[in-house]
């Protein structure tokens, strides 16, 4: 009886909800006309499965079957959206009533006769038209690269400087602390150091390189391990029958014969928590530093009253031309090490902007700060971006100067929904790799709809929130 009062309470909402629905969309085609409404229903229906996979439970196998239904079935219904012609912005700023033309009009009007003379009053002349109030799609971006993205050079300045005296500091530590583990020279690396940053916070990565002996580690291949997945890598320990455990210092980081990504970081957490006196060095830099608590992340929190600071501390091992770093998510074997083409994906959009005098760089920046202050969106960080761009300017030969900045970041934005549609983004560098492979079907979904949504948007500055 309660499963049945639930389905028929169920059945209610959903009743009205479809009257709410179809009065709104009533009401819609009165002010958008028929083409608007048609965008207005879809959107709408599209958030309504939304919100009915959210929030209903799995009371019988029809629901199950429901939720199930395909990720290609949704994006096909949704891609009704662009046969669909958008509503302009000049259509709805028209008068509703247009003035009478040769007798006849467009609209409806009324010219009332002088009580006085009896004599209908002249027609009055036509209005100049408004000037244009609404900034364009470019002004508005530009606008908005000026104001949440870009920094001053004073401010870069500051915080490549305390990031230089912190890690100095930190990499001091461990030398003192662990000086049997041969760490090789750090640098520093990430946004700030790349100018892709953002006003909100500046970002640094601290890199730490392991040195392994090469006769005593061996790189196995993500696609031969239980992964499958060459995104990723393990670091096999070899030559025990000639050189035992204990033969390395990295031996203790050793788990079921493979280097621990997972042990190295808690190592590393509880020098950054524990171990080190934070206090006293952001008091003789004239900030605050405090470590991030939750283990899963090596990140120093910098506040200084000029800027605030992200200083992420990242162990790396190098084999070959690969370079590999913890999984930045949760993989079932602890023994993985992830690859990262942070440094080759920096490269190609300096050395593309340079050839062309491109703006990519400044693209990427903007919409990785839209992105970064989006519920669903920032489940897709700079390196997707990176790599839909670096896939745009391989395939199209189209114009990436800054008085085109709107078009190609409105082209970035559909090439994702391309790539979010099927499910698959392919890395620049491998094409076995697909970038999207973290993330759940129900994550993908719902990126994509949102992003649809905002890209059929009249305005795309407002669909983006900026």
């Amino acid at each position: 009886m309660a499963d049945y009062g639930h389905k028929q309470g169920k059945k209610r909402d959903e009743s009205n909800l479809g009257s709410l629905v179809d009065f709104l969309l009533a009401n819609a085609r009165l002010v958008l006309g028929v083409s608007g409404a048609a965008v207005l229903a879809i959107a709408t229906l599209a958030v309504k499965r939304l919100i009915d996979r959210a929030t209903s439970p799995p009371d019988d196998e029809d629901d199950i079957k429901a939720k199930q239904k395909s990720l290609e079935e949704s994006w096909q219904e949704l891609s009704l959206v662009k046969t669909v012609p958008k509503v302009r912005q000049e259509d709805l700023e028209e008068p509703l009533l247009s003035p009478v033309v040769g007798g006849t009009a467009q609209g409806q009007e009324r010219h009332a006769t002088d009580p006085e003379s009896g004599v209908l009053p002249s027609v009055a002349p036509l209005a100049e038209p408004r000037a244009r109030l609404c900034l364009t799609l470019q002004e508005k971006l530009l606008s908005y690269y000026r104001d949440h993205v870009s920094v001053s050079e004073v401010e870069k300045a500051l915080g490549k400087q305390l990031a230089g005296d912190i890690c100095g500091e930190l990499q001091k530590f461990l030398k003192n602390k662990y000086p049997e583990l041969p760490f090789g020279h750090a640098f520093l690396s990430g946004y700030l150091c790349d100018d892709l940053i953002s006003s909100d916070r500046l970002e640094v990565a601290f890199m730490l390189p392991l040195t392994l002996e090469p006769d005593l580690w061996l790189l196995i291949p993500g696609e031969q391990t239980v992964v499958n997945d060459p995104c990723f890598g393990m670091v096999r320990r070899t030559g025990v029958e000639y050189f035992p455990r204990g033969s390395s210092p990295w031996d203790r980081f050793v788990v079921g014969g493979y280097l621990s990504s997972s042990t190295i970081n808690k190592t590393l957490h509880n020098v950054l928590v524990a171990s080190i006196n934070w206090p006293v060095i952001g008091s003789s830099l004239e900030c605050v530093v405090r470590p991030v608590m939750d283990p899963k992340e090596l990140k120093l929190e910098v506040r200084h009253a000029q800027i605030r600071l992200d200083i992420n501390l990242c162990p790396m091992v190098e084999v070959g031309d690969k370079t590999l770093l913890p999984p930045s998510f949760v993989k079932p074997v602890e023994n993985l090490w992830q690859r990262s083409f942070y440094a080759a994906e920096v490269s190609a959009l300096k050395d593309l902007d340079a050839r062309d005098d491109g703006v990519r760089q400044g693209c990427l920046n903007i919409l990785k700060v839209v992105f970064e202050n989006h519920p669903f969106w920032s489940k897709l960080g700079s390196s997707h971006l990176t790599h839909a761009i670096l896939h745009l300017s391989e395939t199209e030969t189209t114009d990436w100067s800054e008085a085109a900045l709107a078009d190609r970041c409105q082209q970035v934005l559909e090439e994702l929904v391309r790539y979010l549609e099927i499910g698959s983004l392919p890395c620049f560098f491998d094409s076995r790799i697909n970038l999207l492979g973290h993330l759940a079907s129900e994550e993908i979904e719902e990126i994509g709809y949102t992003l649809y949504e905002a890209l059929a948007e009249p305005d795309l500055a407002a669909g983006l929130c900026l």
